[in-house]
């Protein structure tokens, strides 16, 4: 392994792309400082973390005297920084067929159910809980059916063999919320089984937004 860096992770305990930078930080091993902003109180959008951060979002990773957004711009850093073990295959093909279904995640999916989408389905159009939650769930499910289409023969326990890569740093997540808007899983049989393997590692466990320390505490009201 490379020379390990001293991390800092701009985050929410809620944020989906967070959680994905995190999944891959805790797959490799690698000890950071978590720094939190309360999207839901829109800290991330206030002069002091748009000096550090000019998208207003989170994560932001600072290594290596380094301010890097987008979290697969930052997975794909740290893979190429501290190579094991790799979150990308090998070969070109399989890199290509990697970077295919997370995007499906975080560019087909991701973007319409965030938190700012939410909002403005709210805010300018009015929408209710029960129409925003059924919004959640269409574009999660035919996410989910076109990830699922597009998945080569599995070989093992994850999308692309027997470890974990960039594809499960982005599926778990997107899971996560899913299930928190009452999406049906049942129909989505290799999406269950691969959530089934990572669940059985501690690095996803780590990485769940329960478990950081900006997390409410269940005496507390969820953000």
């Amino acid at each position: 392994m490379a020379e390990t860096s001293s991390l800092t992770l701009h985050s929410y305990w809620r944020s989906s792309a967070a959680y994905r930078v995190r999944i891959a930080l805790a797959l490799k091993g690698l000890p950071y400082r978590q720094v939190p902003w309360q999207m839901a109180q829109g800290e991330h959008l206030q002069p002091a973390y748009r000096a550090l951060a000019p998208f207003g979002l989170v994560p932001m990773l600072e290594i290596d005297g380094l301010r890097l957004q987008q979290s697969l711009a930052i997975i794909e850093y740290l893979d190429a920084r501290h190579p094991e073990p790799a979150l990308l295959p090998a070969d070109p093909a399989g890199r290509a067929q990697a970077r295919a279904l997370a995007l499906l995640v975080a560019c087909e999916v991701h973007p319409l159910n965030n938190l700012r989408a939410l909002k403005r389905l709210r805010a300018q159009f009015g929408a209710d809980d029960d129409q925003v939650h059924d919004w959640y769930r269409h574009w999660c499910e035919e996410g989910f059916r076109a990830f699922e289409a597009a998945l080569p023969a599995r070989r093992g326990h994850y999308a692309l063999g027997d470890a974990p890569t960039l594809v499960e740093c982005c599926l778990v997540p997107q899971v996560y919320n899913a299930l928190r808007y009452g999406v049906d899983l049942a129909p989505f049989t290799q999406v269950r089984a691969i959530l089934e393997a990572c669940a059985a590692l501690p690095a996803f466990d780590a990485a769940r937004p329960e478990n950081q320390p900006d997390a409410p505490r269940p005496a507390q009201a969820a953000a």
